[in-house]
C-alpha cells in the first residue's frame, strides 16, 4: 500500500529561475498559440513546427544556446505608433495576380536559409496592392506573416496564473472548468494563509493543490484526498518546475480516510525460519515504508484541527463534506467549487441540519 506519500522540506519548495533538465517548458509562438514540453538531456525539438531544438539556459551567460548553433535573444515586442495616411483599402482586388511569389519559391528561400524577415520583406516587395493599403491593413499584413515565418517564441514563467490559463484553454474539462478568478476565489474564500493546515479533495489534475502551494510557498500542511490506490500523478504541479517537493503535502486515498474503516495488508515483517533473497527483503522494506507512511498520513488526519476544506470533485460534494468536516478546526473555512448550482443549494438546504456547527456564507 503506497497511497501515502510525502514531497522534501516544506521551506525549500520554490521555482527554479532557470531552465534545467527535467523541467516542463511553457513557450507561446508568434501566432499566441501556448505550447508545453519536457526538457530532456537528449531530446530534440521544442516544437516540431519551429524545428528547434530543446534550450539550455546557463545562468553565468547572458545568450540561450543550443547544441550546434546560437539562439539570438530578443527584446520584448513593444506597441509603436502608427502613422495614418490618407491611403485606403477600397481600391484594392484580392486576385492570383496579386503576389506573384509562389509556395515553391517561399519553400526553395526557406531552404536557402533565408531570414523570415527577408522573407516577408520579399513578399511586401512583390506585393502589387501593399502601398493601397491602410497603415493599419499593412501591419496586420506583416504581423500574420511573422506568425507563419517567424520562429520566434517567448518562454512564459509558470506562474499559477499562468499554468491554470494554459489548461483552461488547452483542455477545461480535465481542470474541471475552473478559470483564473475562479481558483483565486476559492483561495481567498478558504483564508489559505501560511503556516495552515488543509484537507484538499482535488480532481482537478492537481490545479487546487498547486494553487495552495504556490500562494504559501510550502509553509503549509495539505492533505490531498483521492480515489486512486497510489498518490496521483498530478500533471498540473509538474508544469509548476518546483525544485523539490515537501513534505508539506501528502495524499491518501478516500477509503482509508474513513476512520470505520481496517486496514488489511500483506505481513511487513520477514517471517521467522523463512530465508529470503535480497529483492524479497528490499520489497518488504519498501512495502513497509509505504505502510507507515499511510499509517502516519491517516492518523494526522484523525487528528483533525485542519485550517480548511478545498473541494473540486465529481462526486457528491455534500457527502465529501458532511465526512471530512469532523477534522476541522474551530472557524474553519469549506470551500466547494461545481459548475453547476444546484450542488449550492444542495450543501445550503442540508448542511445546517445534517452538519453540526456549519453556517454557510453566500458567494
Amino acid at each position: 500500500m503506497d497511497n501515502g506519500s510525502d514531497a522534501g522540506n516544506a521551506h525549500h519548495l520554490r521555482r527554479n529561475s532557470t531552465i534545467q533538465h527535467g523541467h516542463t517548458v511553457l513557450f507561446k509562438l508568434p501566432n499566441g498559440e501556448v505550447r508545453s514540453t519536457k526538457v530532456e538531456k537528449d531530446s530534440c525539438g521544442i516544437a516540431s513546427l519551429l524545428c528547434i531544438e530543446v534550450i539550455f539556459i546557463d545562468p553565468a551567460q547572458d545568450s540561450i544556446a543550443r547544441p550546434g548553433r546560437k539562439l539570438k535573444r530578443l527584446p520584448p515586442l513593444a506597441m509603436q505608433d502608427i502613422a495614418e495616411t490618407d491611403a485606403t483599402n477600397e481600391l484594392i482586388n484580392d486576385g492570383d495576380f496579386v503576389q506573384p511569389l509562389t509556395v515553391a519559391e517561399i519553400e526553395d528561400m526557406k531552404k536557402s536559409g533565408f531570414h523570415a524577415s527577408e522573407i516577408i520583406k520579399t513578399q511586401i516587395e512583390q506585393h502589387a496592392n501593399y502601398s493601397l493599403k491602410t497603415e493599419y491593413s499593412k501591419e496586420k499584413y506583416k504581423q500574420r506573416k511573422e506568425a507563419k515565418y517567424s520562429k520566434r517564441f517567448e518562454i512564459i514563467e509558470p506562474t499559477i496564473y499562468e499554468v491554470c490559463d494554459y489548461w483552461f484553454r488547452k483542455d477545461h474539462h480535465r481542470i474541471r472548468d475552473i478559470r483564473t478568478d475562479t481558483l483565486s476565489q476559492m483561495l481567498n474564500l478558504a483564508n489559505v494563509r501560511p503556516g495552515g493546515k488543509y484537507i484538499i479533495v482535488d480532481e482537478a489534475s492537481g490545479l487546487v493543490v498547486s494553487a495552495v502551494l504556490d500562494r504559501l510557498g510550502g509553509e503549509c500542511r495539505i492533505i490531498s484526498i483521492n480515489d486512486s490506490d497510489s498518490p496521483p500523478a498530478y500533471p498540473v504541479l509538474n508544469l509548476m518546475n518546483y525544485d523539490k517537493k515537501g513534505s508539506c503535502e501528502s495524499a491518501i486515498n478516500a477509503e482509508l480516510g474513513n476512520c470505520s474503516r481496517r486496514l488489511l495488508h500483506a505481513p511487513l515483517d520477514p517471517t521467522p525460519g523463512c530465508v529470503y533473497s535480497e529483492r524479497q527483503r528490499a520489497r518488504l522494506d519498501k512495502r513497509k515504508v509505504a505502510s507507515d507512511a499511510v499509517m502516519k498520513t491517516r492518523s494526522e488526519l484523525f487528528a483533525g484541527g485542519f485550517d480548511g476544506l478545498l473541494v473540486a470533485s465529481e462526486y457528491d460534494s455534500f457527502q465529501i463534506v458532511e465526512a471530512l468536516s469532523p477534522y476541522l478546526a474551530g472557524s474553519a473555512s469549506i470551500v466547494v467549487q461545481s459548475q453547476f448550482l444546484q450542488v449550492k443549494i444542495l450543501i445550503d438546504s442540508n448542511a445546517p441540519h445534517k452538519i453540526d456547527n456549519l453556517i454557510p456564507v453566500p458567494c
